[in-house]
């Protein structure tokens, strides 16, 4: 019974500072907006008003764009821990944001993208390949049987890929990596309805896949071989899990850049809150997610105001130390 009612005071909290941090996100900027302004912008908007456009077309689309991302980033987090029974097991780690940014980087250098839509097209292709290669490369179909060799194999691969960026970038233009700073630090200015609805078809499409595979991941979590005692079948479930993975790192780290960090401290926190079991692990990972990006997003808005900083770097700078405390505390559930 108790354990019930902290779940509900997660979520209660949870969706409260999913609140606040939106209506945050909508008026705090390099031009502050007033409360009143903000609502009547999106109450009864006006498209002669300058802030009435300010909120409607770049702040509103920046924030929905930062809760899909946080939200697919979460999912996929507790997707590749269930999956590979590694609790250090996040995209950023397994080697995807080091694939799409090397995607992106040959975009540039090779073929002149410029626009989100292509920065979305060879992101996604460079995250979905580098999953693929650093499952085949760490044997992750054996359901975690070593789970180190898939953290290995995705280091190994991020190495050879950062270097490969970097030769790409050291050959292109003074532009060419210009643009690509921007897309790195994982900003999320300027993006918005151009790849959001990219970002809300894979996270949605992921997310029916995944949920209903809630109790065979629980089943999974134990061990392949006492999984397929419990009729659990692995290879279906390994399928659907990693399709989902794909889908959400790959949309995830194209639109919004390589944001590290917070699949890993997402799923560890949620477990703490909601326990182990995945029907509820699942969809509070998916919570704060958004809750860690947006609130990253803010706060980068507002330290280096009029100027800001990445989501992706505030995410680092602000959940690494928490994720720290909470290790240091030992409370971490076991997988």
């Amino acid at each position: 019974m108790q354990h019930k009612h902290r779940q509900g005071q997660g979520w209660a909290v949870g969706l409260v500072l999913l609140l606040f941090l939106t209506f945050a996100s909508l008026t705090m900027g390099s031009r502050p907006i007033p409360l009143p302004d903000t609502w009547a912008a999106m109450a009864r908007f006006d498209p002669s008003q300058n802030t009435h456009l300010l909120v409607r077309e770049l702040r509103l689309p920046r924030t929905l764009l930062a809760v899909a991302v946080g939200a697919a980033l979460g999912l996929a987090g507790a997707l590749m821990q269930a999956l590979t029974r590694n609790p250090l097991a996040e995209p950023g780690i397994l080697g995807v944001n080091a694939g799409a940014a090397f995607a992106v980087a040959t975009g540039l250098t090779m073929f002149s993208a410029t626009s989100p839509q292509e920065y979305m097209f060879f992101g996604f292709t460079g995250a979905a390949a580098t999953s693929l290669v650093v499952y085949l490369l760490g044997r992750a179909h054996d359901a975690g049987t070593n789970p180190v060799r898939l953290v290995l194999a995705g280091a190994g691969l991020s190495v050879m890929l950062g270097a490969a960026t970097s030769i790409l970038l050291l050959s292109g233009s003074e532009e060419t990596y210009s643009s690509y700073a921007n897309w790195a630090t994982g900003s999320l200015q300027g993006r918005g309805y151009d790849v959001l609805p990219w970002v809300l078809g894979a996270g949605a499409a992921a997310a029916a896949m995944a949920l209903p595979a809630a109790r065979s991941l629980d089943s999974l979590s134990l061990g392949a071989d006492l999984g397929r005692s419990l009729g659990v079948r692995v290879r279906t479930t390994w399928i659907i899990g990693t399709a989902a993975i794909l889908l959400l790192a790959g949309a995830a780290t194209a639109a919004a850049g390589p944001i590290g960090f917070l699949g890993l401290a997402a799923p560890h926190t949620a477990r703490l809150i909601v326990g182990p079991a995945h029907r509820r692990l699942l969809p509070f990972s998916m919570l704060l997610g958004a809750v860690l990006l947006l609130c990253a997003d803010v706060l980068g808005r507002l330290v280096a105001a009029p100027d800001e900083i990445g989501a992706g770097v505030m995410s680092a700078l602000v959940g690494a130390p928490f994720f720290i405390a909470l290790a240091r505390r030992r409370k971490l559930a076991r997988l």
